[in-house]
């Protein structure tokens, strides 16, 4: 894949950190496990290349790939798109990245992916996405105001610093950002392991965004070859896009039909939700029992000894389990703790796209998203964040955007634009509509995380939906679905409030769960 695929700034990719020796090192690891004269190294395997690539192809094709894991791989990256990021990187859970964020860097002109088109279709591209930046910053301009009287409201002491002014316009930017096209180009540190590479180039060309994927990961396995031209011995190439199942399915159906299909799972999804960001569809039966009992096996305890009720709490009540005011997770290597993974939890939830890139990074409660480009109808379909409804201009320019992009959208397709580089125009608010499943050990983190009032809005609301429908049926369980500064409380860690000069104005651990109000 040449950086022709792509008309704008190719992607750059640079591996900046790995191990001196990583495919010797991974075969190392394989022989120490029948080595009877202890460690084996990686310069003693060097020594045999022919027996280290039999042995590496050997336990390769049966399958036994945690070798590959021990050598990891760090890659800066640059002009790569939101969408790849949302629909390839960050859709599994065997990465680390840190990206620089939307919410308080503002994103500035051209600085996005321009698929390959011709003449007159990268006219209109061009066109839409130069008036999607021009609406997000005149978002940022009209939602300033609005921002500022809620920011001042909570913090009036604040109106004569200038960090406080700072401030108000990086709330108003998180939400002005929501016009932007999900081809915005992002820049980010990204770390792998050497066997989830190998998966990345095996399955590169996938919906939504094969080309760039393909580009990318392209570059990605070119700079690990450059790096150790070893690993080209379990290196498999990538299956064609014609070959994956979505596509197969996807481009069985015409078009009209496929619109057809998407708008009646639209109309049966949204009245699902009944009016909520995210619903509880199914859960397992006996959740509350199910960890109570777990809590006893830990403990050695028959049930006449230690009730449910007080195992539940020995397990959940902050003081109780002082793990709760710990900074750093370290409830999966608590034994008490862990007995929280036997219950579980199902929601279907609608986000935008943007909000969704933020939730899809808790790798741990793992969503079945979708093929974007199956849920497109040729009608908009967005999220409109609260803070645009208190101001009548920018509600008129976010409408106004949405049609435009809508309408520009439709002509790519008209010109025959496929509909996964039409997409790249889609914005930050496009609706994304899919099913989220976690046990509650690491749900309850999530949640730790989201409940916070700091926490994106959609995220936020989404997960206060998903706490109080738990409370409602599991009570127990539920009480102690708090935000950090809640918990934090329990556990009597100081400060209540772990975010410091980032705190919220709100005494949140005094309010019970129904008396949350969402600030900006």
């Amino acid at each position: 894949m040449s950086a022709a695929e792509f008309a704008s700034a190719p992607p750059v990719v640079k591996l900046v950190g790995a191990f001196a020796q990583p495919f010797d090192n991974a075969v190392a690891t394989a022989r120490t496990c029948y080595s009877s004269k202890g460690i084996i190294s990686a310069e003693q395997v060097a020594k045999n290349p022919e027996a280290r690539d039999r042995l590496a192809r050997s336990i390769f094709e049966a399958g036994h790939h945690t070798t590959l894991q021990h050598a990891h791989f760090q890659f800066s990256l640059e002009n790569v798109s939101r969408h790849f990021l949302w629909s390839f990187l960050h859709s599994h859970p065997f990465y680390n990245s840190e990206q620089v964020s939307q919410r308080y860097v503002e994103v500035k002109p051209n600085a996005y992916a321009v698929p390959s088109l011709t003449d007159g279709q990268r006219e209109i591209y061009q066109e839409a996405a130069l008036a999607q930046i021009a609406a997000y910053q005149r978002l940022i301009e009209a939602l300033t105001p609005a921002a500022a009287r809620e920011y001042f409201r909570i913090f009036p002491a604040r109106q004569k610093q200038e960090s406080a002014h700072k401030e108000v316009k990086k709330r108003a930017q998180e939400v002005a950002r929501y016009v932007l096209p999900v081809s915005t180009f992002a820049y980010l540190y990204h770390t792998i392991s050497g066997i989830t590479l190998l998966r990345y180039f095996r399955l590169c060309r996938q919906l939504d965004a094969p080309a760039e994927t393909r580009q990318v990961v392209g570059l990605m396995v070119d700079a690990l070859l450059a790096h150790d031209a070893n690993w080209k011995t379990v290196l498999e190439e990538p299956l064609a896009l014609e070959e994956t199942p979505e596509f197969a399915h996807f481009q069985s159906r015409p078009a009209p039909a496929r619109e057809a299909d998407a708008r009646a799972f639209a109309i049966e999804f949204d009245r699902e939700l009944d009016g909520k960001v995210s619903r509880l569809s199914d859960r397992k039966p006996g959740n509350e029992s199910a960890v109570a009992q777990a809590v006893r096996e830990v403990l050695g305890l028959p049930r006449a000894r230690l009730s449910d009720q007080e195992a539940l709490a020995l397990a959940l009540d902050p003081s109780k389990n002082p793990y709760f005011g710990e900074t750093m997770n370290v409830l999966t290597l608590s034994k008490l703790s862990r007995a929280l993974h036997h219950a579980s939890y199902t929601f279907r939830k609608k986000l935008s796209h943007a909000a969704d890139s933020q939730d899809q990074r808790h790798r741990m409660t793992p969503a079945s998203r979708p093929i974007l480009t199956a849920q497109l109808t040729g009608e908009p379909d967005y999220i409109v964040p609260e803070l645009i409804t208190r101001s009548a201009v920018a509600h008129e320019i976010y409408r106004d955007s949405m049609a435009r992009t809508w309408r520009a959208i439709a002509k790519l397709r008209e010109l025959g634009v496929p509909a996964e580089t039409a997409a790249y125009l889609l914005p930050n608010a496009v609706a994304v509509r899919f099913t989220e499943s976690a046990d509650l050990l690491n749900l309850h983190h999530k949640l730790k995380s989201r409940l916070c009032y700091n926490a994106q809005e959609e995220i936020w609301r989404a997960s206060l939906d998903e706490a109080r429908q738990i409370r409602d049926v599991e009570p127990t369980i539920g009480r102690y679905l708090l935000p950090p500064c809640g918990l934090r409380l329990m556990t009597s860690t100081r400060p209540i409030c772990p975010e410091g000069e980032r705190y919220c104005g709100v005494p949140v651990w005094k309010l019970s769960i129904d008396q949350y109000a969402r600030v900006i």
